[in-house]
């Protein structure tokens, strides 16, 4: 027994890194822009996709909340992101680096109601309950919510836990407005058949982002990257592009391209000027 617990140990100890490092899985967390069950069926072909493409094996994790699954970011608990909340000076500190982002149309914060409420301006919500997805939404929650501190509009603001709860109390008349983005609100639209009059519009911001932890190798972000990059010119990856978007209600042109950094300069501004509670 000794003798063969001895071979088994030089056996492994003689195997190269490089190819112990193939038995590497990477956790990947995308922002909640959906309930649960709706984020796992938009992400989970997609990530199968790119692991079998790139060769670098990947799974979700995904928290209960937006600020459950930006905890797990924050802590080191994850090596892959698609967010847009690590762009404040503090967070850029942490080192995650933009490889990719997904293609839709700019997303524009936006205040609505149902289309038939009574309230017709954003004044007519001071006191009022306003409900957002969460207090990590970027785009949904802080470009809204500044915009009516600005204004000295004073608002009840609850948190929903992800989009689809907010837009779900909204029509159950447990809030009498909702902060959002764009495409969700389109997409809500589009699924579930609710109209919004839309309030208030902010500056357009890209969508999300790709990143990747520094302490990812360069070579297996690289081959991410390039299986990110590469699906919507692959006709299977095209196909599970197109399925997933449906399933969400997601503009179903959308991609990953290329990018940087500096595409989120826009983010970058918004702090600069932000109040302190919401940087």
């Amino acid at each position: 027994m000794l003798r063969k617990l001895c071979w088994l140990l030089a056996f492994f100890l003689s195997i190269p890194a490089a190819a112990l490092a193939q038995g590497t899985t990477y956790r990947f967390s995308p922002v909640n822009q959906w309930d649960i069950n709706k984020t796992a069926a938009y992400w989970n072909p997609i990530i199968k996709y790119v692991s079998d493409k790139s060769g670098v094996r990947m799974e979700l994790k995904i928290g209960r909340t937006s600020a459950d699954t930006t905890a797990y970011v924050l802590t080191k608990e994850v090596e892959f992101v698609f967010s847009n909340h690590l762009f404040s000076p503090e967070r850029e500190q942490l080192g995650w680096k933009v490889f990719a982002r997904r293609w839709t149309p700019p997303l524009l914060g936006e205040i609505a109601v149902p289309a038939d409420s009574p309230i017709n301006k954003i004044e007519d919500l001071k006191g009022q309950e306003v409900v957002f997805a969460g207090p990590e939404a970027f785009v949904g929650y802080k470009v809204p919510y500044a915009h009516l501190l600005s204004r000295g509009i004073d608002v009840k603001v609850v948190f929903a836990g992800n989009q689809n709860a907010a837009f779900a109390q909204l029509f159950a008349g447990k809030a009498k407005a909702v902060g959002s983005n764009s495409a969700l609100v389109d997409g809500y639209t589009l699924r579930e058949g609710k109209k919004f009059r839309v309030l208030w519009t902010s500056e357009g911001y890209h969508d999300l982002a790709l990143m990747a932890s520094s302490k990812v190798p360069e070579k297996d972000v690289k081959a991410v990257a390039a299986a990110f990059i590469g699906m919507h010119r692959d006709p299977a990856g095209k196909a599970i592009l197109l399925k997933a978007s449906e399933e969400v209600g997601l503009d179903p042109q959308a991609y990953f391209l290329p990018a940087t950094g500096a595409d989120y300069a826009s983010y970058r501004r918004f702090f600069q000027s932000a109040p302190a509670a919401l940087r």
